[in-house]
């Protein structure tokens, strides 16, 4: 958890966020993270607000949400509160597909959990010894 403080650190963005700092450059070159603001001697300060919008793309990238879209999110936050049923609609076509993979891997899941069972019954069975192991 970052300090109670106004500005923070690259550094202390990547650690809180678990995003490189590459990934928060290219970020904010194409446009997903605002400008971010400097210091006197040129270097990045990020806000709590950098902060909780990182968050927010953490989540939309974790569930896989395209860079496309992520873009398209970004510029209807920016737009202003008209554009919150855009917003709406543009999350809950990603919630759609983000439970269709979660159903897919429940699925998966279950095959292998059944997988898991087949082979501790295997392993119950008596134990054949090996060859020339006889007493």
């Amino acid at each position: 958890m970052l300090p109670d403080v106004s500005v923070y650190t690259p550094g202390q963005v990547v650690e809180e966020t678990g995003f490189s700092l590459d990934t928060l450059r290219y970020y904010e070159r194409i446009g997903l993270l605002g400008r971010v603001g400097r210091n006197a001697a040129g270097q990045r300060r990020f806000t709590q607000d950098d902060v909780g919008w990182l968050g927010t793309l953490r989540c939309l990238r974790d569930t896989g949400m395209p860079i496309a879209e992520m873009l398209r999110f970004a510029e209807l936050v920016r737009a202003g509160d008209h554009t919150i049923a855009d917003r709406v609609a543009l999350l809950e076509a990603h919630d759609r597909r983000v439970e269709e993979q979660v159903a897919n891997l429940r699925e998966k899941q279950r095959a292998v959990q059944a997988k898991i069972g087949y082979y501790r019954d295997v392993a119950d069975l008596p134990q054949c010894e090996p060859l020339g192991a006889r007493r």
